[in-house]
């Protein structure tokens, strides 16, 4: 099935055993992770794009947003709507989120305001929390369900209680997308169309670090590590950080940075001649793995920033991705030559390849969490498995993508392998066994899962 239309959003639901979508339209609906197939919905009541969705904790309801200015509470088992349309914003609802012990639930919508709502009678809590001059673009309760966290087009976070309308916490230069609480609620990252990423004191309302640059463009989306150590953040240019939540230092990059004024530390890690089109963490963190378009790979110490081993030559066009074994012994690599190879990383010999089996150029690797195999995917539309100590493949390619197959991903226990693809969808793929088998999964459009195959 080709998509047909915008998937908005989507949630897990708590157990992770469901996933909940928003479309453009109109509609949502529930899928078994396990199956990939529809279990509930179309949930049909909006009359406009469904633009945000959120499980309550016990996983026993779903709240949606949506263009029609509506919200909605939704019966996630039966599909019933049990609540709304609950009316109260004048605009788009953009954003909504439940409290933590699930009582209560907000929403933050273009008409700049933040409303409170009863989760169970969808009666508004209190009048409209207005401080705002533009779009809310996105809502988040604190931890400890105290507070709740805005960011606007504004530019400016805002922090609210029940009662109270918090000042507005200055400091980006342009429109807000999105924060995060940190784990204890202390502190709130955001991400801006200013590119940068700041972490904000609840208690005082201040930066305390950062602005963090890195990224080239507006940052869509921020998140922290479950303790709290770490914030990831993802940019409309289609590129994902790691940083640091104490010193704002990008933890994933060849640059580490000053968490108080953004510039570089030290100098850039030079060597490659040409673009550099992939990098990898050794599995000890001591060294990186980089791959470029001046057809080679280096493998440079994180202390000293020097190249300790490479360049290694062997393929003959650009080397497009690189990937450390899971003991750190290897490294497989990908190139725009059709072909894979094998290098010893303390050595950088050449001990595998080059291994033909794609018909195009290599976009991703990855190596299985055993080390004993590695996945591949490829121009060719194709994603096939490699035995990572003969270089033989494993069954047939696995196909089914419809065009180019941009990235490749193993699963933690390793029994499954995601694919991503230029025709907007994802699969998930059977890792288990020698004939390549797609397991459960297709994302795309209006459809995020679809029937087993």
């Amino acid at each position: 099935m080709l998509p047909t239309s915008q998937v908005y959003c989507v949630a897990f639901s708590p157990d992770g055993k469901r996933i909940a979508s928003g479309s453009y339209d109109d509609t949502i609906r529930i899928w078994s992770c396990d199956t990939g197939a529809i279990v509930i919905g179309p949930l049909r009541g909006h009359t406009k794009p469904v633009c945000s969705v959120a499980y309550s904790p016990d996983g026993s309801l779903i709240v949606s947003g949506s263009d029609d200015d509506t919200i909605r509470v939704w019966d996630p088992r039966t599909g019933a709507c049990i609540l709304g349309p609950l009316d109260g914003h004048a605009g788009r609802i953009n954003s909504v989120a439940f409290s933590p012990d699930g009582s209560r639930f907000v929403s933050g919508s273009d008409n700049a305001t933040v409303r409170i709502w009863d989760a169970f009678s969808g009666e508004s809590v209190g009048d409209p929390m207005e401080g705002h001059r533009l779009a809310v673009q996105c809502v988040a309760y604190s931890p400890d369900g105290a507070r709740i966290a805005s960011c606007s087009y504004d530019a400016t976070i805002r922090i609210w209680d029940a009662a109270t309308v918090g000042e507005p916490m200055l400091g980006h230069t342009s429109d807000v997308y999105s924060v995060a609480f940190s784990p204890d609620g202390t502190h709130i990252a955001s991400g801006s169309l200013d590119n940068t990423i700041r972490i904000w004191s609840c208690e005082t309302g201040s930066t305390v670090v950062g602005p963090l640059h890195g990224h080239t463009s507006r940052v869509v989306s921020v998140a922290y590590s479950p303790d709290g150590s770490r914030i990831v953040s993802g940019s409309a240019g289609g590129t994902i950080r790691v940083w640091d939540a104490q010193t704002g230092a990008c933890l994933l990059g060849p640059l580490l940075w000053d968490a108080e004024t953004g510039n570089p530390v030290g100098e850039p890690m030079l060597g490659h001649t040409s673009d550099v089109y992939s990098v990898a963490f050794s599995p000890d963190g001591t060294h990186i793995a980089s791959v470029s378009m001046d057809v080679t790979i280096r493998i440079w110490s994180c202390e000293t920033r020097a190249t300790v081993i490479g360049p290694l030559y062997g393929h003959t066009k650009a080397v497009s991705s690189v990937a450390f074994s899971p003991d750190g012994s290897r490294i497989v690599s990908g190139s725009y030559d059709y072909t894979i190879r094998v290098w010893d990383s303390r050595t950088g010999a050449c001990i595998l390849g080059p291994l033909d089996g794609h018909a195009g150029r290599i976009h991703s690797v990855a190596f299985s969490p055993d080390g004993l195999r590695f996945v591949s995917c490829s121009y060719d539309w194709t994603v096939r498995i490699w035995d990572a100590f003969s270089g033989e493949p494993v069954g047939a390619p696995m196909e089914g993508h419809r065009s180019t197959v941009y990235s490749v991903a193993y699963s933690p226990d390793g029994t499954r392998i995601a694919s991503g693809s230029d025709d907007w969808t994802i699969r998930i793929w059977n890792a288990a066994t020698d004939i390549a088998e797609c397991d459960a999964s297709r994302f795309n459009g209006d459809n995020i899962l679809l029937e087993k195959q």
